[in-house]
């Protein structure tokens, strides 16, 4: 769907262009947007180095495990499907890590791991289970610490103060977690309670 939408956009802007006798205009926006594009990824390459060799550092040095303990009463309250020993726990705990770190590339790896235990765990459905919802809405809502990929990205621009959105972006992201997990309670509840009817 994503695709015809763009599409469609894509079409009707060259569309336009060409009725405007711009389309030359059309061909330099294109291959500026590339351009930058392209800078962009080669500015960001440096801070997502730096930050997943950070990260490394972290796991291998027992900080990702001493964060794992020390988030794992909240986890096993908020998966209480999920054995607190599963890899999927492990899985999740690195996932929400990297994501607080601002880290939405190296999350990704270990979303996609835990989706695949948590898979192993939900008895080969084709619908997911509980723990996989709430997973899913503090995946997409998780609080953000260091919003380092965002930094990089305003550094890249040149802003005069890169890191002055840190506290709107922790303000907000906690905001939006807050809101996931309550829904995603309060739907898990409900729905336990439909089917006891």
């Amino acid at each position: 769907m994503l695709n015809v939408v763009w599409l469609i956009l894509l079409a009707s802007g060259i569309i336009v262009a060409a009725i405007n006798g711009n389309i030359d205009l059309v061909t330099e926006a294109a291959l500026g947007a590339a351009k930058g594009a392209v800078e962009v990824c080669f500015d960001l390459v440096g801070i997502m180095a730096l930050w997943l060799g950070i990260m490394k550092i972290a796991e291998q040095g027992g900080l990702v495990q001493g964060l794992a303990r020390l988030m794992k009463p909240l986890m096993v309250r908020l998966f209480p499907d999920v054995p607190s020993e599963h890899p999927a726990m492990g899985a999740i705990i690195l996932n929400l890590s990297a994501n607080m770190l601002g880290l939405g590339n190296a999350a990704t790896p270990f979303g996609m791991k835990a989706m695949q235990e948590l898979q192993k765990l939900n008895n080969g459905s084709d619908e997911a289970s509980a723990a996989m919802c709430t997973f899913l809405a503090l995946n997409t809502s998780c609080i953000t610490l260091i919003p380092a990929t965002i930094i990089g990205v305003r550094v890249s621009f040149a802003s005069a103060n890169p890191t002055e959105i840190v506290g709107a972006c922790i303000f907000a992201t906690a905001i939006a977690m807050t809101i996931a997990v309550s829904l995603d309670y309060w739907f898990r509840t409900r729905s336990r309670f439909k089917g006891t009817r």
